[in-house]
């Protein structure tokens, strides 16, 4: 057995630096946890306090959790409920729309591989290098005007969900997946007479499943934390999201009841993960471990 750390495998053995490593490793992972987990539980504490508690003596919040009416008046009095509604359709739409181009742009590169397929390739990965404030005001412009037709998406979810599509990361990762797809079960379908829909849909969409559902879960979690974008086309408050009304709503109500508002704002992204952790990391992980 070859020793690669700072102590070899029969030091780690005596009990004596045996237990120094166990209360080592277990200080690291309290401290972690404490850095990871703390701010969440504070806020959860702090939601359930009354905001004298929290301005007077913010760590003493965690024995005095007995507000519950914060989470009353966080959806009778902040109408909690349509925003969190908005965030979900904003969401929802921004993942199908991620999905849809991510699979017709990936199955065409991958799939299809027509000659100009390197190209449009090389041109999505070019877009990844570029910031995101670069296209923010030519994306504006066509979106309160498309592509000068009169045509404007303002106030309209369209206008969040059709820019969401656009994601390159996206493109590429369902390309990176597709190509591990066995070349062999792509011909056998095109030698029994399917076409290249049939085979978009009977075979490569099954066998996507995985990556598809870790496509369309980073793009909803994204687009429900996304708050610039959505601030400058969904100026209407009726169709505002949940990120866009935060700042608001710390200005127009209590501080308590906001930390309230924040707690339900943050359970939704962190409950997808909590659930679909397995299948996001082992298909990030597989699709990251492919090769072309």
């Amino acid at each position: 057995m070859t020793d690669s750390g700072i102590l070899s495998f029969t030091e780690r053995r005596q009990p004596t630096r045996r237990a120094l490593i166990l209360i080592v490793h277990g200080l690291v992972l309290a401290g972690v946890a404490v850095a990871g987990l703390g701010p969440l539980l504070w806020l959860v504490a702090a939601s359930l306090g009354t905001t004298r508690d929290v301005l007077s003596d913010p760590l003493g919040v965690f024995w005095r959790m007995t507000e519950w009416q914060n989470y009353v008046n966080a959806f009778q009095g902040v109408d909690t409920g349509r925003l969190l509604l908005n965030t979900v359709l904003v969401a929802a739409g921004s993942a199908a729309a991620t999905v849809i181009v991510a699979l017709s742009a990936g199955y065409v590169i991958a799939i299809l591989r027509p000659r100009w397929a390197p190209l449009l390739s090389a041109g999505i990965l070019a877009t990844i290098f570029l910031p995101g404030v670069v296209s923010l005001v030519p994306l504006y412009l066509t979106v309160i005007d498309v592509f000068g037709t009169g045509l404007s998406l303002q106030n309209t979810f369209w206008a969040v969900w059709l820019p969401a599509g656009a994601n390159a990361f996206s493109v590429l990762l369902v390309t990176g997946y597709l190509r591990s797809i066995p070349r062999e079960v792509i011909e056998a379908a095109e030698i029994d007479g399917a076409s290249p829909l049939r085979i978009l849909w009977s075979v490569v969409l099954p066998l996507a499943r995985p990556i598809l559902g870790v496509v369309a879960l980073l793009a909803s979690i994204g687009a429900w934390k996304d708050y610039l974008w959505p601030s400058l086309v969904l100026t209407n408050p009726d169709l505002r999201p949940i990120s866009v009304a935060l700042p608001i709503i710390e200005r127009s109500t209590e501080l308590s009841t906001f930390f309230a508002v924040l707690v339900v704002a943050s359970l939704v992204p962190i409950g997808l993960f909590l659930i679909f952790q397995k299948p996001l990391l082992a298909g990030a992980g597989l699709s990251a471990g492919l090769k072309d």
